[in-house]
């Protein structure tokens, strides 16, 4: 079971002012949810394989296909500076 003390402590860690009604609720409703991880833990799981999620998921996006954009040379000729089929940048780095 948590007490007052221990509610405060952790109010006080994550930077909480509490109201002495919320001290009061909180105490009761951490000790309910620590009373109920307990009974939780007498539960035999070690015939049952750990998964990360309830269900299964799965991924549905695209592939990714490398293709030519359609719109290039208008791409490039939009840049303040080009070099060849190349945008033409500063350079940001120094050898040092």
């Amino acid at each position: 079971m948590i007490d007052r003390e221990q509610v405060l402590k952790v109010a006080h860690l994550a930077r909480l002012e509490l109201t002495p009604s919320e001290e009061t609720e909180f105490t009761t409703q951490l000790g309910d949810i620590l009373d109920y991880i307990e009974q939780l833990n007498e539960l035999d799981v070690s015939d049952i394989e750990p998964t990360t999620r309830a269900i299964d998921v799965i991924n549905v996006t695209r592939s990714d296909v490398l293709q030519p954009d359609p719109n290039r040379e208008a791409i490039l000729q939009s840049s303040p500076q080009q070099e060849g089929d190349f945008f033409r940048v500063p350079k940001i780095m120094s050898k040092e």
